[in-house]
């Protein structure tokens, strides 16, 4: 099964992939490059976000699409947070190109306030907490209904994260072998 790179201008987002930089819970890359990558299934619905969000103004910067098996690996052996990250033996729906995680941004790319941080593993971080201000809670709610209204499932714990409907058991957990040019570093 092949994956959808995810690029500019086929798909109108920003991109900052959190795992290719020191910029995550890891503090160090985690990815060799930066890469987004989506099942087609997955990227269909991302094209219909988009369009929904255009009207508002609003646009979408992805931090993580397609995680190379590998690197929830690494994730996991860091920080073996069942709350937050997906058991590795389970399969993550990040490692079948099935989830995004992803923020909105305004007409001059400036993320809006979700009142936490991308991957902020903290109880503040989960879908309807009203201990973020108001303008965080609009934009978490702005945010889920775009994405819902797409198609999208999301993950109660993590206002960022989204994903296929029942994506254990319909599509494969892949590795970096997949695609064209490798995510993770070399051995």
């Amino acid at each position: 099964m092949s994956l959808i790179e995810i690029t500019q201008p086929a798909y109108d987002v920003d991109f900052e992939i959190a795992y290719a930089t020191g910029n995550n819970f890891t503090g160090k890359p985690v990815y060799a490059r930066p890469g987004c990558y989506l099942h087609a299934d997955a990227a269909a619905l991302l094209a219909c976000a988009i369009d929904l969000a255009r009207p508002l103004g609003l646009r979408f910067k992805i931090f993580d699409a397609f995680r190379p098996s590998e690197a929830q690996w690494v994730l996991w052996n860091h920080t073996p947070d069942p709350e937050f990250l997906a058991d590795p033996r389970r399969g993550s729906p990040h490692s079948m190109g099935a989830a995004v995680d992803l923020t909105l941004i305004d007409g001059n790319g400036c993320e809006l306030d979700m009142g936490t941080a991308f991957d902020a593993f903290t109880p503040l971080s989960h879908h309807g907490t009203t201990e973020i201000s108001e303008g965080a809670q609009r934009n978490r709610l702005i945010l889920l209904g775009l994405m819902t209204a797409a198609g999208w499932d999301f993950y109660r714990n993590e206002w960022w994260h989204y994903q296929l409907f029942s994506p254990r058991g319909r599509y494969p957990v892949l590795g970096d072998a997949v695609l064209p040019a490798p995510m993770m570093p070399s051995k």
